[in-house]
């Protein structure tokens, strides 16, 4: 478990599937402005399950970091935050990804996780480079991964397939400080 003063994140357990599934059903249309386009399945608490296994065996993999976002004070699970494609050898890489429940947004929450989960990328999987991609109109999103240290590298055009289309994304990084 990864901590500060007002929020902590841990991978998920299957204890966590009920609340997983709580938190994309009460903001499926928030997130599916920012996802790929997700069948009804996804959306069931067998689904959310078997996604949590999946999580356990990627992260033993060394290939993909699922974490939950909690606020410290009620223990609520506010969003996600993961590592993912996890690249290692020459590139030492990975990506980064969030969600955040959209009654939580703007309190600086998203910005206090991915701190906190670059210390983890950085300190203990010895990560160089994390990515992330954000559509350019998420204005907050990109403010977000400033505020963790993250540049911007350039615009992928046509990156990413959201909602059926393919969208362009504004490229951000940043680079393990130790190294």
């Amino acid at each position: 478990m990864l901590r500060n003063s007002r929020i902590h994140i841990r991978p998920f357990t299957r204890q966590d599937a009920e609340d997983r599934l709580e938190l994309q059903l009460k903001n499926r249309a928030f997130f599916e402005q920012y996802s790929m386009i997700r069948t009804d399945d996804f959306y069931t608490l067998e689904t959310q399950q078997k996604m949590i296994e999946d999580y356990e065996k990627q992260a033993k993999k060394d290939a993909e970091y699922q974490f939950g976002i909690y606020l410290n004070e009620t223990n609520q699970l506010l969003g996600t935050i993961s590592l993912f494609q996890v690249m290692r050898h020459s590139l030492q890489s990975a990506v980064l990804g969030y969600f955040l429940d959209k009654d939580h947004n703007g309190k600086g929450y998203t910005t206090e996780a991915a701190k906190l989960i670059l210390d983890y990328a950085f300190g203990e999987l010895k990560l160089h480079r994390i990515e992330a991609g954000v559509m350019p109109h998420n204005i907050g999103s990109i403010r977000v991964l400033e505020k963790a240290g993250f540049h911007k590298e350039g615009l992928a055009k046509k990156n990413v397939l959201i909602n059926g289309k393919w969208e362009d994304h504004v490229m951000l990084a940043v680079l393990n400080p130790g190294d």
